[in-house]
């Protein structure tokens, strides 16, 4: 009985080893597993490791251009205007020093942009970009960097003048401001963000005075729906040739902190020209003034008003013992509403100055760029029904507070 099960067994053991030792390929049946597996690997991988459903294409079309397009007239108009103004740009980063609840200094830097004016390598940006700094430093786009000095300080039009000592400077064109219409196409290039090099494309959206970020009363800003976000203040605004006719200097934020709601405004580029010329010829801004803060009046507001003339600039405040003060103009004392801007009514009406038509504050700023600190004008206003001359002497802008 033994022997019987020992020699079904030796048979069983027999038969299984021939089978798998003369059916299974090569290498037994580890290299047939083996090839199986692989064979598996390559079935999942070809159909993105799930889709076993799925064969995988040999190949995939793809339908390719067959050659760079042509750029449109807008296009070029883009590459162009950066590929001019860009060498011109500059970031700025200024370091001011802070202290924390143990009254230790903590430094702290800031972001700004301006442009290279001449190859002395002065530049020009905003004041708040640079005040209070006590070191500042120039990137160029060349990514070469170099520490500035603070030139000028002109707080009246937040005007910064800093030099830098570096070779090979390009600097930007100048245009002239007292042209621009709305509509037309402006681009703004700075350091948003800190993004260097950032250019962004709008058109003028409307010619308006407006408080500066410093307080201070921005004459005939540029106000543009080009993106202009923390980083931009200081850089250049510039027309279709590339050339500039605004520093960017704050935006309306909406309710939302640093945010960009489509409306920027920059300091028009003949205000700086005047506040260089000024520091070139007495070393220090002494821009001529008439000390008043005034509103447009066009044939609409005349009408509503019951004024004799169809245009003109009403005189809203007389600045205390400013020249305008001293020569005895009168401001308004009746406030009304002009939608929700609060106004005050029943001033003098300025509707010449020396001769020259006035209708905006654009036309007084262009006559006072023509002019001189000490110099007298003379006034044509209206006072109520009476049109009389009135000469004023001019004097200096920030002698006068608001």
């Amino acid at each position: 009985m033994k022997a019987r099960l020992i020699i079904l067994t030796v048979a069983i053991l027999g038969g299984f080893y021939f089978v798998t030792t003369r059916t299974a390929p090569s290498g037994g049946w580890p290299a047939r597993l083996t090839a199986d597996l692989h064979t598996v690997h390559q079935h999942m991988v070809g159909n993105n490791a799930g889709n076993y459903g799925i064969t995988a294409p040999t190949a995939m079309p793809l339908t390719q251009a067959e050659a760079a397009p042509a750029l449109t007239t807008e296009e070029q108009e883009n590459v162009y205007v950066y590929k001019k103004a860009l060498p011109s740009v500059v970031n700025i980063t200024s370091t001011i020093v802070t202290y924390d609840f143990f009254y230790g200094a903590v430094p702290q830097q800031g972001q700004g942009s301006g442009f290279i004016l001449d190859k002395q390598g002065h530049i020009l940006t905003n004041l708040h970009v640079v005040s209070g700094a006590r070191q500042i430093e120039v990137t160029l786009h060349d990514k070469h960097r170099y520490a500035a000095q603070v030139l000028l300080k002109d707080k009246a039009h937040d005007l910064a003048l800093l030099q830098i000592d570096a070779p090979n400077l390009q600097p930007a064109t100048l245009a002239d401001s007292r042209s621009l219409q709305v509509g037309q196409v402006v681009f703004a290039i700075g350091n948003p963000f800190g993004l260097a090099g950032t250019m962004t494309r709008g058109i003028v959206s409307s010619i308006r005075s407006v408080r500066g970020p410093l307080g201070n009363l921005i004459e005939d800003a540029i106000q543009t729906d080009a993106a202009i976000n923390p980083g931009n203040s200081g850089g250049p605004l510039l027309n279709s040739r590339g050339e500039v006719i605004g520093i960017n200097s704050m935006i309306a934020t909406g309710g939302g902190a640093d945010q960009n709601a489509g409306i920027g405004f920059a300091i028009p580029i003949n205000t700086a020209k005047a506040v260089l010329s000024d520091f070139a010829q007495f070393g220090k801004v002494r821009r001529p003034t008439l000390g008043i803060e005034s509103l447009p009046i066009g044939p609409d507001l005349a009408s509503q008003m019951g004024l004799p003339a169809d245009s003109g600039v009403l005189i809203e405040k007389v600045l205390p013992g400013g020249p305008a003060d001293r020569a005895g103009l009168r401001g308004g004392s009746q406030k009304a509403y002009l939608g929700n801007t609060p106004i005050y009514v029943g001033g003098d009406l300025i509707i010449a100055i020396d001769g020259q038509r006035i209708a905006n504050a654009q036309d007084i700023s262009e006559i006072m760029d023509g002019h001189k600190s000490g110099e007298t004008v003379t006034l044509t206003i209206l006072r109520g029904q009476k049109q009389m001359d009135v000469r004023v002497v001019l004097g200096t802008e920030g002698d006068t507070q608001v």
